[in-house]
């Protein structure tokens, strides 16, 4: 687990921070999903030299971050994120914290953080640093702030629809006097801008028992303050590997009002356009898909439709044949895959251009996908001068 390039980079800072005199640990997530056995990608460095003197001790960094202490180390394996120990200043947005304090304490370091979960540093010979009990909690598979909860979600609202997040990407339980904080403070989470909401739900969707954590995400009293209906029962059995998938199954239980809601959210163009697209493919099922259907839709479309059917156990016709092989047996793919196109018709009609011309094109490209006319110039030639130009 701890041989990826990640890591090997991450200690390799370590190593040299620890041999110019000062002290450093991995931090964070990665320690976290490494007791869990979570693949790691992200390897984060704190360390209690300052950013200045982290910036000495190697040739190559860049300033990312470098008022809240961070520092990003280029070294041949993977560039490092390394972080000066901090405690925060006052909150006054519910969100980021002022001014930050940088300290030469581990422990203050860790005090700050979310959950006891994330609050465990690793030193670089494997052993841990571990002042609020997070291995425990990670053995027992519970969610519980460090300190005092309120004063947590006081300082991030964020944190609370992480800890809705993490239960669902983990099957943790959120602790009893954690969970009691966020119903008392759910309100403050307006605060929060709806990109970071977003963020947080683009992971929930992903999460290995999504049911667990949209049920936390009502018994907390969150749900009340985003915009959306959030039924855990409709999660049930929900698991997938694609947030847009997530997102157009939060649509297709919204029902009509789905664009207004997941506008909210900030999702893009290009997002919103699947999930319409997922949708209008759920419609069609419901009496079976033709070939024009398996022509209009991506894959993914279809294969989301087709998911939620299931997964809502509703009465429509089954596919016969796989997505994929349905696609591959349509006499074209895309539009431009047509032999022909509006000048052609223009030149066989003899007629001006109108509207005639796109509803003709429509016609034609309908017809060679059900299979009742060749992709053949002569062929659809043919087809027009009958349509358009013989019936007038």
């Amino acid at each position: 687990m701890q041989n990826n390039k990640e890591w090997q980079a991450a200690f390799s800072v370590i190593e040299q921070l620890e041999k110019a005199g000062f002290e450093a640990v991995v931090v964070g997530g990665a320690v976290r999903d490494a007791l869990l056995g979570r693949p790691v990608h992200d390897v984060d460095v704190a360390t209690n030299a300052l950013p200045e003197e982290v910036k000495t001790v190697f040739k190559r960094t860049v300033d990312i971050g470098i008022q809240h202490g961070t520092v990003l180390v280029i070294v041949p394996a993977a560039p490092v994120e390394v972080t000066t120990y901090r405690t925060d200043g006052e909150y006054t947005d519910h969100r980021r914290p002022e001014v930050v304090h940088f300290v030469r304490s581990l422990e203050e370091d860790l005090q700050r953080r979310d959950f006891t979960m994330n609050a465990i540093a690793m030193r670089r010979d494997g052993s841990l640093v571990d002042y609020y009990g997070g291995q425990l909690d990670i053995e027992k598979g519970v969610i519980r702030a460090v300190g005092e909860a309120k004063v947590r979600f006081a300082e991030d609202a964020l944190r609370m629809l992480r800890a809705v997040r993490f239960s669902a990407q983990l099957g943790f339980s959120i602790e009893e006097i954690t969970l009691r904080a966020m119903q008392e403070k759910a309100a403050d989470i307006a605060w929060i801008a709806k990109e970071r909401l977003k963020a947080e739900l683009d992971k929930l969707w992903l999460g290995k028992d999504v049911y667990n954590g949209i049920k936390k995400l009502q018994e907390s009293g969150l749900d009340d303050y985003l915009h959306g209906d959030f039924h855990a029962e409709n999660w049930r059995g929900f698991c997938v590997q694609d947030k847009l998938f997530g997102w157009s199954y939060f649509a297709f239980i919204q029902g009509e009002n789905w664009q207004d809601v997941l506008r909210s959210y900030r999702l893009s163009k290009k997002e919103m356009a699947f999930v319409k697209a997922v949708l209008a493919a759920c419609k069609t099922l419901t009496s079976g898909w033709t070939n024009m259907d398996y022509f209009t839709y991506m894959e993914e479309e279809l294969e989301a439709a087709l998911y939620f059917a299931e997964l809502r156990q509703l009465d429509v016709p089954k596919p016969p044949y796989s997505i994929l092989e349905a696609q591959t047996k349509l006499p074209i793919r895309e539009r431009q895959d047509l032999v022909v196109n509006g000048m052609d018709l223009l030149k066989w009609s003899g007629q001006k251009r109108g509207p005639w011309i796109k509803e003709a094109l429509q016609a034609m490209l309908e017809a060679v996908v059900n299979g009742e006319l060749q992709n053949d110039r002569q062929q659809i030639k043919e087809w027009i001068e009958h349509k358009y130009v013989h019936e007038g």
